[in-house]
């Protein structure tokens, strides 16, 4: 029989499907996620008692005093638990799904009930839909819609479809022939025969379809979470995957009350909707006689005005509590409140980096999110562009396969651990057994037993294929596998006893600071060289957060300091892991700086001598001069002054600091450009010293242009640039200077200069450079342009441009007197073309309006920088 693969031409279609409809994933992914957020906003929005209140009240409504004392306890512990958040997540999720679920299964069940072709058709499809096993869902929603809320919605949607529409077709067909033709007798249209008398009869069955429909979903929380889906089933795959006895408990508690809540509700929301439901209760509550107030429910108008009365007092508190202002983050304020997602797979060493990075991100200022998902949907993520990065990347081997689909899409931040190492360890009583070789004739000693790990874990098949065979252990040991949690457990057990016991384990790990053990010599080297564990992003993500990304870049953690903050996670327990991290951190003091240092220098939080000091600062719209005066905007906020600036023309702003009005300017091009208004006012001016130069005039062109790189090589090669050279202003003086260049370089018949604008060269030169056309420009040094584009300065060997100005800061006359710590950090001042380029490139890039924004960006991917120019004595 040949072989039949259809997981191919589905993995294919996935990939099309994928390329050519994003736009509707992507809008099915924005309804989704809304309506889950609308639910999960008002179930949240209240204080949990309040809304512990509310769910009684609806208690009381649908089933009496008792049901809703019961619902309130029942909610209330679940509040105990410290889960209300997790809980109403679930719940959200649940009832999304219920809601989009009904809407097409009762309809459906409708149309398949009215019609024998249509249930034959869906028959087979519902068939197929309860009975593939409900993982198999995940795959396809994770690829096209990522990780999150919206994979788990539309997988218990799957899922819990099936029973919706089967109910409510059997509901239909189950109504008696005879009081359909009844109708039909009596000339009721097919539409009011059905709304009339089939669907009020079938209600009943319709109402336990939708009960299921529900219960179904409550069921698929915990696998919804293996894709990323928030709520109590991310507690309770957190507590499979990490042996949380006590939270698996707790979570499971939790999930049950809603259940039963749900189940209970659901089931007496028939009495309250279907005919047949209000007789058989006014039957059953008649048959009580005097003791009918036992089982008393409000009238609908009561319980309302309960859940309003209630709703308003949560509202009010809600209103009384958001006053205060939230608390400002540990440290320097560097994030500025920004998010980052973090995904991390829940192994030790993931747990405990990650939340060391949430840990630190708050304190310098960031809102990290942080999602526990399995290593193929976090990979998937983050090719996405879903989640930023993870911390858990073991390269080359183990993560290769993901490495290797998505690597186009995900940059690697480089290793911060390594190599690892796997190996078999005992404890550290069982004498005589140091090495691989030791374990040969004790197989009694240890049961003939090797306690193993997940079948599927890597580590499992070098044991068994190569590791046992090398030692010649085949046959008197078996690997028994298991989980790495039951591994763990039977390790812990097994110390407990003073009993011999051997376990795959690999480093780094906490069981090494928790427990003493002894690592296997592996003198065969039969487990392979160590891997490195790196940090991963997603594509962009050093371009877009360039601060966080050299942290993570620089970031280096040693065996011992690992172990020791994953043994101090372990102890706390889960739910308390940032908890750990923070004690971690009290016992390793200077861990916060060196892992994220404020950009600039721890420095760049203290506060000048004149902190606090109003600073006028004037500037005219020149890319140096916009540049600079905003480096020195932020630079003097960040030392505690309060820098003003105004922009200004040359001869306005040099009559504003001779007049006094203005403090000082950082662009003045001296000796030659701004000759005319230094010699007016230089007596009432001061003199800050030149912090660039010597600027130049020059032509420059693409360093894809061959051959040119010289005036003179520009003779006879008219036909190269089309005989044109492109200029700005023609009132611009380098300009007039061109004029003469050209004469002196034999070019004033061969080239025609193009008068047009600064800026419309510039997008002269942007469009040639982008379609690799020859391109001749009139340019100046310093200039973004050199930053931005790959342009070259045409040399000038006759002189004829002449020599450049020096570009100084100029202040009034008293500045220095006024400002003598500010004075004495700009006669200091400098910055080398490359910088200069660079900040003018980012202020380009951030757009007109975002100058500050684009500064501090900048700033940030130039560490040290407000120390360096603004030094703070001590």
């Amino acid at each position: 029989m040949p072989e039949f693969h259809p997981g191919d031409w589905v993995e294919k279609a996935v990939d099309w499907l994928q390329i050519h409809l994003g736009w509707l994933f992507d809008f099915a992914t924005t309804v989704l996620t809304g309506l889950n957020d609308g639910i999960n906003a008002v179930l949240g929005a209240a204080d949990p008692l309040i809304m512990a209140g509310i769910f009684a009240v609806i208690a009381f409504w649908l089933r009496g005093l008792l049901p809703a004392v019961l619902a309130f306890v029942g909610f209330a512990v679940v509040d105990s638990f410290g889960l209300w958040d997790d809980a109403m997540l679930t719940l959200s999720l649940v009832l999304a799904a219920a809601v989009i679920t009904i809407v097409i299964a009762v309809p459906l069940g409708i149309w398949a009930a009215r019609s024998d072709k249509v249930s034959a058709t869906v028959r087979p499809v519902l068939d197929v839909m309860q009975t593939m096993p409900a993982f198999v869902y995940l795959i396809p929603c994770v690829m096209f819609f990522s990780v999150g809320p919206t994979p788990g919605l539309l997988a218990t949607i799957v899922f819990s479809m099936p029973p919706g529409v089967r109910m409510t077709e059997l509901g239909i067909r189950q109504v008696d022939s005879e009081l359909v033709e009844a109708a039909e007798a009596f000339g009721t249209r097919p539409k009011h025969t059905l709304t009339r008398v089939q669907f009020p009869l079938a209600l009943p069955t319709i109402m336990a379809g939708i009960n299921q429909v529900i219960m179904l979903g409550l069921s698929m929380v915990v696998i919804a979470a293996m894709a990323g889906a928030p709520g109590l089933g991310e507690r309770v795959y957190s507590a499979v995957t990490q042996l949380q006895i006590g939270l698996g408990v707790e979570s499971g508690i939790a999930v049950v009350i809603l259940a039963v809540y749900l189940d209970r509700m659901t089931g007496a929301l028939n009495q309250r909707v279907s005919p047949l439901g209000r007789r058989a209760a006014a039957k059953a509550a008649a048959l009580m006689g005097r003791m009918r107030f036992l089982n008393y429910k409000p009238g609908t108008a009561v319980a309302m005005c309960g859940v309003v009365v209630l709703a308003l007092i949560a509202g009010g508190m809600n209103v009384a509590n958001s006053g205060g202002d939230d608390a400002q983050a540990a440290g320097a304020n560097v994030g500025k409140g920004k998010q980052i997602n973090m995904g991390y797979i829940p192994w030790d060493e993931g747990i405990a980096t990650t939340y060391l990075w949430k840990e630190l991100l708050e304190q310098r200022g960031y809102k990290p999110n942080v999602k526990q998902l399995d290593a193929g949907p976090l990979y998937t993520s983050l090719a996405q562009g879903k989640t930023d990065f993870q911390t858990d990347a073991w390269l080359p081997t183990t993560h290769e396969q993901y490495w290797n689909k998505y690597k186009d899409k995900l940059e690697d931040l480089t290793d911060w651990y390594g190599p690892t190492s796997l190996e078999l360890t005992v404890p550290s009583y069982v004498k005589g057994v140091e090495s691989l070789e030791d374990l040969k004739g004790k197989g009694k000693e240890f049961n003939g037993k090797i306690i193993g790990i997940e079948s599927s874990a890597g580590e499992m098949k070098i044991l068994k294929e190569k590791v046992l065979k090398d030692y010649g252990l085949k046959g008197e040991y078996k690997v028994v596998s298991s989980s790495t949690s039951s591994m763990l457990a039977e390790l812990k057990r097994s110390i407990q006893k003073k009993e011999p016991v051997v376990v795959p384990l690999w480093s780094p790990h906490w069981a090494y600071n928790a427990y003493d053990l002894t690592k296997l010599k592996d003198p065969k080297g039969s487990f392979g060289k160590g891997e490195k564990l790196h940090s991963v992003a997603r594509k962009g993500f050093s371009k877009d957060e360039p601060t966080v990304a050299k942290w993570l870049k620089d970031f280096k953690l040693k065996e011992k300091q690992l172990t020791s903050l994953e043994n101090e996670i372990q102890k706390a327990g889960q739910g308390k892991e940032q908890d750990a991290v923070r004690t971690w951190l009290k016992d390793h003091p200077g861990a916060l700086d060196k892992f994220a240092p404020v950009p600039g220098g721890s420095g760049g939080t203290q506060k000048g001598k004149d902190a606090g000091k109003s600073v006028n600062i004037g500037y005219f719209p020149w890319d140096e001069a916009i540049a600079t005066t905003h480096l020195w905007q932020n630079i003097l906020e960040d030392r505690g002054y309060k820098p003003k600036l105004k922009q200004l023309d040359p001869g306005p702003l040099y009559t504003s600091l001779a007049q006094g009005q203005m403090d000082f300017q950082t662009d003045a091009w001296l000796p030659t450009t701004h000759e005319q208004y230094w010699k007016k006012y230089k007596d009432k001016l001061s003199d800050l010293g030149s912090w660039y130069g010597p600027t130049s005039l020059e032509l420059s062109t693409p360093e894809y242009v061959d051959g040119i790189d010289s005036m003179e090589d520009l003779k006879g090669k008219g036909d190269t640039f089309g005989h044109k050279i492109t200029g700005i202003e023609s009132s611009a003086g380098e300009m007039k200077i061109l004029k003469q260049v050209l004469k002196d370089y034999g070019l004033d018949k061969e080239y025609k200069v193009v008068s047009s604008s600064t800026s419309s060269m510039l997008s002269e030169v942007d469009r040639s450079v982008k379609q690799k056309k020859p391109v001749l420009a009139v340019t100046w040094s310093p200039h973004w342009v050199y930053s931005k584009y790959p342009m070259k300065k045409l040399h000038d060997p006759k002189g004829s441009w002449g020599e450049g100005d020096e570009i100084r800061v100029t202040g009034k006359k008293d500045f220095a007197k006024d400002f003598p710590e500010l004075a004495g950090w700009l006669k200091d001042f400098k910055l080398s073309e490359k910088d200069l380029g660079s900040l003018e490139a980012a202020i380009q890039e951030g757009g007109s309006g975002k100058e500050k924004q684009s500064t501090r960006k900048w700033m940030d991917e130039h560490p040290g920088i407000v120390d360096k120019l603004a030094p703070v004595g001590s």
